[in-house]
């Protein structure tokens, strides 16, 4: 270990994984060099149209990242760029990157596109999968950082054309390659994927039949930036498709060309794509979806399938199809030959049809990890340490994101994080050394100034534009009163577009800002920044929501969405007259934490923020830590489970920054971001600055299959203990039944608990191990053994251990019969009764929240779904965070997942929590809530009420924490004597914008 220890991380990859570990580690106090292949960063992300679960436009979501990454004063990024070599140790490495040259000046290029129009090249683009064009001078897409073009030399003929457009003179053909030599004390490598080529499988027809694309290729047809704009047609000959076939497994579960593995995401992205395809056609669309196993096994992900198969229409056939051909007449449409899952052969016809090709890793990263030394599965992904989450076999390089194993953007925005703080805990020393300071322009004085107005309108490609009459909206908004300028933005949130904004704000003499875009949930504090940069108050800024509340639903009636776009920007520019400035509060944070939860998760974090340095109360209310990892013997690579557990306790007990505080619970909480206080059941108080909640989960306990009627029906983890433990009862049997979904996948728990079909698999393993002659059945519904858990239920079904497939509808059925125990399925193929004489049955019990979830929700204010498990802030790009400040989850208690993913994201939410406590201050939001004192009756409806505890009754009057309070205005709405306020959200403001809407422009 390196005594002279570096404050930068080299990040490699700038996908979301790399994104975020770069952001995390810049705001926690380290110096970031993100090296990035390609000529812009954001990875395949902003290729995708819409994410799952939640529908939302995957641009949308990921463009603040993107503009937050890119002005990061912390964060220096090389396009273009290699990692050649690392040498060194950890917390000292020497590393080389190799730079291509892009043949255009970042520094001097504006974006403007003016080369590419002159550009008389066209290429098949890239980021469009092929299907639509760009120039030989190009940038990758809209939103692109850096927003500079780059020459393809490949292409190029060297016209002069771009030269002679470019005003800026940025083009510059002499550029040379350049080596760059770094000193870091981390690597965190987040490569990425590439995708499978599926023209190897001359079977599907890729490449032969050009009415059969990939699943990407499908994402830029139904994306807003696509070559189509979203509007769904075939590549081909542009008609509208009314079949679409989707067929699952493809490069994945194909041990034939040693892609054995499950690539994760597939079913997931093909169920979406079905759902999102119908919204895009204008004529009804049948979709269909050809799989083997549906695994839908993620947080909100059975219930998005139960909706489409049910609510939606999407159709799905369990089958193995067998080769694709095209019907011999002009309409060029496939025809897909298929077995169904009672062995029948079937054919159909369909206008289009996609395949959901797997993840794979790219062969360059594979060659650099195998120079460096690092283990690599027989996949070639690099295999995590086991037990770390993020560790390799290299102390001091994590890795993050697919190039661990396919996964969906959650789990890769988690082991982000969880890289980030592992790295941040190995350089803790030197944590502040090498950073900047952000420091804004002192802020202009608008007080007793006539205000004036910029409106920006965002087109968002067809996301809005498509519906909504943008130019008509620009041109109403020019002729409002006070508005001195207003213009239309193809993507409003780019780089480009921040840096415009910025400068017409100082050229026209701006003192308010209207923003005509998307939601203020996830792009409001973006523009916020922005303004502040341009020497404004952020409070200042105002936004109308013109895709959610006008294009997004009312699709079809584009005058009627004009005219409401319309209505919503008079009203915002009548508000934005009155904007007043907010002054900004700052108080400092307690640096210390809470971690609640004694189990894996919670002595991770625990461990990981008091490696970082911070003071760490660890609360669990047993008298011992462990949790339920306490009954696991093994992990699903066969790990041993309690030499690690009882390790993980001994450090935590050991480490002079963690308290333990056992037996007890949280009682009260009261506080805010940076200065927390809790008190607990035993009386002490704790004060800090974040809490993580890690309170685990808790086994469901069976009331069907005989369970607690028979003592040879067992759950899994009784199972695990009893086979450990020698137990006569399994020693002596001969015939054992595992029966999968018992608990899940129900009305009353319609998700998917993750775990069981893996834990399965490994416990026939272990049967079979124990004595090969031993029967296994496994009684399943879809085996959901995702990512390399696939290569274990390969070997489980060489080794003889029996899978067969059950309807919900027609469930096993278990009987006492003579001391034994029978158990009748329904064998799916045969479609007859198979009677099973079981010695001992194993039942997958549900992965349930327990009851005490509910009491921390209410005490700290946070949210549940409907099935018990906290609620994060977003699903794909904040799943650790809770949307109030300072509050973080790990665990069992987000929802169900095995033990390393528990580690990764117990790691995540250290991470995450050491980027507030890493600062000194914080600022409040600024819009809060102000009590008129003379007014206040101090009637405690307000101190009721208020879901954030803002409110606090002082000298006969309340009092409103300004940190605490997160502008949601109950309190204000609810007062019976208008003693309070909502700053920014004042009674003449409102009627303000009610006049402004019947007022005809």
């Amino acid at each position: 270990m390196s005594a002279n220890k570096v404050g930068s991380v080299l990040v490699v990859g700038a996908g979301i994984a790399g994104i975020q570990a770069s952001l995390d580690l810049a705001e926690s106090g380290y110096l970031v060099y993100l090296v990035e292949s390609s000529p812009a960063i954001g990875g395949t992300m902003p290729m995708l149209d819409k994410t799952f679960p939640t529908n939302d436009c995957s641009m949308c979501i990921l463009s603040p990242k993107l503009v937050e990454c890119g002005r990061h004063l912390n964060i220096k990024t090389y396009t273009c760029a290699d990692v050649v070599d690392v040498q060194g140790e950890p917390g000292n490495f020497t590393v080389i990157i190799r730079q291509r040259p892009r043949y255009v000046g970042v520094d001097k290029c504006k974006g403007c596109g003016e080369c590419a129009e002159a550009c008389p090249i066209d290429v098949p683009s890239e980021f469009d999968q092929g299907i639509g064009e760009r120039k030989a001078i190009y940038k990758p897409y809209a939103q692109a950082f850096p927003n500079a073009y780059v020459i393809d030399k490949e292409n190029c003929i060297e016209c002069g054309a771009c030269e002679e457009a470019c005003q800026a003179g940025a083009i510059d053909h002499s550029m040379e390659e350049e080596t760059i030599e770094l000193n870091v004390g981390a690597v965190v490598l987040c490569p990425g994927f590439q995708k499978f080529d599926p023209s190897q499988l001359t079977y599907y027809g890729y490449g032969k039949y050009p009415n059969v694309l990939t699943s990407l290729e499908f994402e830029r047809i139904l994306s807003a930036s696509g070559p189509f704009q979203g509007h769904l047609v075939r590549p081909y000959d542009k008609k509208e498709p009314r079949r679409i076939a989707w067929i699952q497994c493809v490069g994945s579960r194909n041990c034939r060309i040693d892609h054995g593995y499950c690539s994760s995401v597939c079913c997931m992205y093909a169920i979406k794509e079905a759902v999102i395809a119908k919204e895009h056609s204008k004529e009804p669309l049948e979709t269909t979806i050809f799989y083997m196993d549906m695994r839908t096994y993620g947080k909100g992900f059975e219930k998005y399938y139960n909706r489409a198969k049910d609510e939606q229409g999407v159709r799905f056939i369990r089958s193995r199809v067998y080769e694709i051909s095209e019907v011999e007449d002009e309409s060029k449409n496939l025809r897909i030959r298929y077995a169904n899952e009672d062995g029948a052969i079937s054919e159909e016809e369909f206008d289009l049809v996609v395949l959901s090709v797997g993840l794979e890793p790219s062969p360059g990263i594979m060659e650099l990890c195998r120079k460096l030394g690092l283990t690599l599965n027989k996949y070639g992904f690099v295999e995590p340490a086991s037990f770390t989450g993020v560790g390799t076999n290299k102390p001091g390089i994590f890795v993050a994101g697919a190039f661990s194993a396919p996964k969906d953007i959650p789990e890769t925005v988690m082991q982000a994080s969880a890289a980030a703080g592992a790295s941040a805990s190995l350089l803790a020393e030197a944590r502040g050394t090498l950073v900047k300071e952000k420091e804004f322009p002192p802020e202009k004085d608008v007080s007793g100034q006539p205000p004036r107005i910029g409106v920006f309108v965002c087109h968002c490609g067809v996301n809005i534009g498509s519906v909504v009459n943008v130019p008509e909206v620009v041109e109403m908004a020019r002729n409002l009163p006070n508005v001195v300028y207003a213009g239309e933005y193809l993507y409003a949130c780019s780089q480009d577009s921040q840096a415009a904004m910025k400068q017409i704000i100082e050229e026209y003499g701006l003192n308010r800002v209207v923003v005509a875009s998307c939601s203020p949930r996830t792009h409001k504090p973006l523009f916020q920044e922005t303004v502040r940069e341009a020497g404004l108050n952020r409070a200042l800024f105002e936004m109308a929501n013109i895709r959610d509340q006008c294009s997004w639903v009312h699709m079809h009636e584009p005058v009627k969405a004009t005219e409401k776009a319309r209505d919503l920007v008079k009203m915002v520019v009548a508000k934005a007259a009155l904007l007043e400035p907010i002054p900004q509060i700052a108080a400092g944070v307690t640096k210390a934490a809470l971690v609640i939860g004694g189990g894996v998760s919670g002595m991770t974090s625990a461990l990981s923020l008091a490696d970082l340095g911070y003071r760490v109360h660890l609360v669990e209310k047993e008298q011992q830590l462990g949790g339920m990892a306490r009954r696991i013997r093994h992990g699903l690579k066969g790990e041993e489970v309690q030499p690690f557990l009882n390790d993980l306790v001994a450090k935590v007990m050991s480490h002079p920054n963690i308290e333990v505080h056992a037996g007890t619970e949280v009682q009260a909480v009261a506080g805010y971001v940076g200065n927390f206080v809790t008190t607990l059941t035993n009386g002490k108080e704790l004060q800090h600055g974040v809490a993580v909640i890690a309170t685990g989960g808790e086994e469901y306990k069976p009331t069907e299959y005989l369970y607690g009627e028979s003592d040879r029906v067992f759950t899994q983890l009784e199972l695990e203990e009893a086979l450990a433990a020698g137990d006569p009862r399994i020693e002596n049997a001969k015939t054992f039944v595992l029966i999968q979904c018992v608990g899940s996948r129900e009305p009353e728990r319609p998700y998917c608990s993750r775990v069981c079909c893996g834990k399965s698999v490994k416990l026939a393993l272990k049967l079979k191990e124990k004595n090969p002659s031993t029967n296994v059945f496994v009684l399943y519904r879809d085996i959901r053994t995702y990512g390399f858990l696939e290569d274990y239920y390969q070997e489980a079904r060489r080794k003889g251990v029996l899978f067969i497939r059950y309807n919900p509808e027609n469930k096993p059925l278990v009987e006492k019969e003579d001391g034994s125990l029978k158990v009748t399925v329904t064998d799916h193929v045969l479609g007859v009764p198979v009677v099973i004489e079981a010695d001992v049955i194993g039942l997958a019990a549900a992965i349930v929240a327990p009851e005490s979830n509910r009491q921390l929700g209410h005490l700290f204010k946070v949210p549940l779904n409907e099935d018990g498990f906290f609620l994060e802030a977003h699903m794909k790009l904040r799943p650790v965070d809770f949307t109030s400040e300072g509050i973080f989850m790990a665990g069992l208690a987000h929802g169900p997942k095995n033990l390393e993913e528990n580690i990764a994201q117990a790691k995540a939410a250290a991470g995450r929590a050491s980027t507030i406590l890493s600062k000194d201050h914080l600022e409040s939001h600024g819009v809060v809530a102000v009590v008129q004192q003379d007014k206040c009756a101090a009637c405690l409806t307000c101190v009721r009420l208020c879901p954030y505890n803002a409110p606090k009754i002082r000298n006969y009057a309340a009092e409103i924490e300004p940190l605490l309070c997160q502008g949601c205005g109950t309190c204000a709405g609810e007062c019976p004597n208008k003693a309070i306020t909502l700053q920014g959200y004042k009674d003449h403001m409102q009627m303000s914008m009610s006049k402004a809407l019947f007022r005809e422009v």
